[in-house]
Parts: structure tokens; C-alpha cells; sequence
């Protein structure tokens, strides 16, 4: 527990537990190129994965599923989990959670609406993303292509999820 600071965006003020922005994202590639989105965030223009926040009473799973098609219109299928990163924002403060997944395209749907704040999707080699730089929106975006190229795989039932109501033991 914190005692000489101010409680930052991420603790409820009344318990003074942290509470994280838990998200997902996915690494789609094809043909040497990643699915990525341009989007604006606090009056910046900047690159991303699809990625979101995880909704009450989804699985990280069906989240990765849902952020991908509503931000691109891309139907994917999750092959990995690619790993778990944390990360502090120094503009907002807030911190991340974030479950990255490798997916594989399946279908594209170019008449679906994208979501608000969407600008348009991309696909990039890595290096144009590393090119990017100051543009991506977290060191994330990199560090996601980076576990994909370098062979990281963590099977997909790594992550469960139990149902609610589910006894303890």
C-alpha cells in the first residue's frame, strides 16, 4: 500500500485497491504485413493494434474476438496468446494490463461501421511500425510484433476463465 502519495487514477479512493485497464489486443499478420488501426486519442492521430477493453462477464478470449472485428472489420481466429504486458502510461497515468493474442484472418467485412475514433485501417511491415515511433500509441504495438516474429506462442487454454458462481474449493 502507498502512504505518502496521493492515490493515483488506477486506486479506488475508498479501499485503496489498484484497479488496472485490463485489455487485449491482437497480431494479425499476412503477408509480411500486421493489421493495424490509425486512430485518434486525446486529439493525437496514432497506430495500434486492434485492441479494447475487456467488458464484465466476457472472456479475454471473446474480447480479442470482438475488438478485432468491430476496430477492423476482419473476422480472426485466435491461434496464441503472445503474453501479458504491464505498462504505466506517462501522459494519462492510467495503467494496462494488456493480454496480446496472435490471430489469423478469416473473413473481411469492408461494409461494417468501425468504431468511434476509428480512422482507418492498415497493414504495415514491421518496420514501418518501428518507423512509426512517437506515432504508436504504447511501446506495446512493437513489443507485440516482436513476441510474434520471435516465435513466442503460449497456448490459447493458458488462460481459463470460470464461470460466475463457479465454488470455491
Amino acid at each position: 500500500m502507498i502512504k505518502d502519495k496521493e492515490p493515483s487514477p488506477a486506486f479506488d479512493s475508498g479501499t485503496r485497491v489498484w484497479h488496472p485497464r485490463v485489455t487485449v489486443a491482437t497480431v494479425v499478420p499476412h503477408d509480411g504485413r500486421f493489421l493495424l488501426v490509425e486512430e485518434e486519442v486525446h486529439g493525437r492521430r496514432v497506430i495500434n493494434q486492434p485492441a479494447g477493453h475487456l467488458e464484465s462477464d466476457e472472456t479475454l478470449q471473446a474480447a480479442a474476438l470482438r475488438e478485432t472485428l468491430e476496430e477492423t472489420g476482419w473476422e480472426v481466429e485466435l491461434e496464441a496468446l503472445l503474453g501479458v504486458q504491464q505498462w504505466t502510461s506517462t501522459q494519462s497515468g492510467s495503467h494496462f494490463v494488456r493480454f496480446t493474442f496472435a490471430a489469423r484472418t478469416l473473413r473481411h467485412d469492408p461494409t461494417r461501421p468501425l468504431d468511434t475514433g476509428i480512422l482507418g485501417v492498415v497493414w504495415l511491415s514491421r518496420d514501418e511500425v518501428a518507423a512509426a515511433g512517437e506515432r504508436l500509441r504504447s511501446p506495446m504495438v512493437l513489443q507485440g510484433i516482436d513476441d510474434w516474429i520471435g516465435g513466442r506462442r503460449l497456448p490459447l487454454d493458458a488462460i481459463r476463465s470460470l464461470p460466475a458462481g463457479t465454488p470455491s474449493l
